[in-house]
């Protein structure tokens, strides 16, 4: 075993059981001390006493360094792994085995937590055949969204690290902001250089349902759009408080979402689980696809699949019509509209 990636196995178990974020950056400040000297060195530090001297470690987490030294798996770690052997929701188990990517994830060149390397190498070890990743747009500025000349800047880091991948494809993407009057928050050079784009409303969520019903329509007929993020943008639970859903003609949007091909996404994380019940079936019965994605902001957050999974299965979604359980050449070719 490697100490820093027994550290990082560590805070990927705790913030898949949403622990606090004190606790997860712990371990993960420590990896990336131990990232910075060589094996030999972390050996040396341990046998001698001084790894502890060190800023950025703790008792604990020179604890599990101590076990990896002596060729042991920490307790603490056999303890996480035998909690996070079962799902983070029942009943979507079957389904949740059919999802092959994730269309809808951050990173911290936004209002993510970890690097894009870091994402991808979780992806990757989790066994995702593909992962998009999604940023967001300049306009919201409270999550460092991308300007044009950062969104160039990512995609030339997102190319290089997708050529070296040797499991998880990583594709290029973008959570656009959706404008007042439904347009896209980013050049559209830019957005015909993308693999996926999610349009999701982060503002004015509150306007009355007919132009709120303007404004969806307006963007899901703009065909840059493939996915249309967390719908109604309602939270249920969770630090931010609760927010109610947004109100428009679900019936005419998802009409427009099955006439243009583009997706209605199935958010999982736990506090959004969005869009409601009644809006899926509504989905269902119009022909709408679908995508199940994590909106992971950390590696953690990455099997929040488990929820979005429960859900559709809750409520009938068929497996074929989730974009998420198709192979990558297949996908790549309905986000290119071939």
């Amino acid at each position: 075993m490697d100490a820093a990636d027994t550290l990082r196995e560590i805070a990927f178990w705790l913030e898949r059981e949403r622990a606090s974020t004190y606790r997860v950056e712990a371990f993960r400040t420590a990896a990336d001390v131990l990232s910075s000297l060589s094996p030999a060195d972390v050996e040396r530090r341990t046998r001698d006493g001084s790894l502890k001297r060190l800023k950025g470690l703790g008792p604990r987490t020179v604890g599990v360094v101590e076990d990896v030294i002596a060729g042991e798996v920490p307790d603490y770690l056999t303890e996480l792994r035998d909690r996070g052997a079962a799902p983070l929701a029942d009943g979507g188990e079957p389904l949740r085995s059919m999802l092959r990517g994730d269309l809808h994830l951050h990173s911290d060149w936004s209002d993510g937590g970890s690097p894009i390397e870091e994402m991808l190498r979780v992806a990757n070890r989790l066994g995702r055949e593909y992962i998009a990743l999604t940023d967001h747009s300049p306009r919201l500025t409270v999550a460092r969204g991308l300007s044009p000349e950062r969104l160039r800047d990512q995609l030339g880091i997102v190319a290089d690290l997708g050529e070296r991948s040797e499991g998880t494809a990583l594709l290029s993407g973008i959570e656009v902001d959706i404008l007042d009057d439904g347009g896209l928050d980013q050049e559209d050079d830019l957005l015909e250089r993308l693999d996926v784009v999610v349009a999701s409303a982060h503002s004015q969520l509150r306007m009355r349902a007919p132009a709120m019903t303007r404004r969806l329509l307006n963007v899901v007929s703009n065909p840059r759009t493939r996915i249309l993020g967390h719908c109604t943008g309602r939270l249920v639970t969770g630090g931010r408080g609760t927010r109610p859903p947004s109100e428009f003609d679900a019936r005419a949007v998802f009409e427009a979402c099955a006439e243009h091909d583009v997706a209605v996404e199935i958010n999982a994380r736990p506090e959004r689980q969005d869009p409601p019940d009644e809006l899926i079936a509504i989905a269902l019965d119009t022909g709408c696809l679908f995508s199940i994605d994590s909106d992971a902001h950390a590696p953690g957050q990455l099997d929040f699949l488990d929820y979005g999974a429960a859900r559709a299965v809750a409520c009938e979604v068929p497996a074929e019509r989730i974009v998420t359980t198709w192979p990558l050449d297949d996908l790549l070719a309905w986000m290119r509209r071939e």
